[in-house]
């Protein structure tokens, strides 16, 4: 039986995952870019640009959302640390998506790197 971590360990092999090095060009070229965490983590910050579609409900909405449905389309995805990004990479690759790259180490890897985080900001109503 295989446990999460083995799962992501194979989907690793399978997909392409790029270095925080590469991400500044990956993202700039790409035509979309994941977050494929929970809204409540995409609140709380994100890669600037980015769409949230959480990792659970990622199939039904490529099939269902027209914009998202070109399969030759470059696509970046990332989660909180590359796991579920792997997962909904490879799930991306079965589903005929060609140019589909996650980045390695994830959102915490961006943030912990000091690159630029999106936090969006309530209204003050005082």
């Amino acid at each position: 039986m295989q446990t999460v971590h083995d799962m992501v360990q194979s989907a690793k092999k399978e997909i392409q995952e790029i270095t925080l090095d590469q991400a500044d060009a990956a993202i700039h070229d790409a035509d979309v870019l994941l977050d494929v965490r929970e809204p409540d983590e995409f609140h709380q910050g994100h890669l600037a640009g980015a769409i949230n579609v959480p990792r659970g409900i990622l199939e039904f909405t490529l099939d269902n959302e027209p914009s998202l449905q070109d399969r030759h389309q470059k696509i970046v995805l990332y989660c909180k640390t590359s796991g579920r990004a792997a997962l909904a990479a490879q799930t991306m690759k079965a589903m005929g998506y060609q140019y589909v790259q996650s980045i390695q180490g994830g959102f915490d890897a961006w943030h912990a790197a000091g690159r630029k985080v999106v936090t969006p900001s309530l209204p003050d109503f005082e």
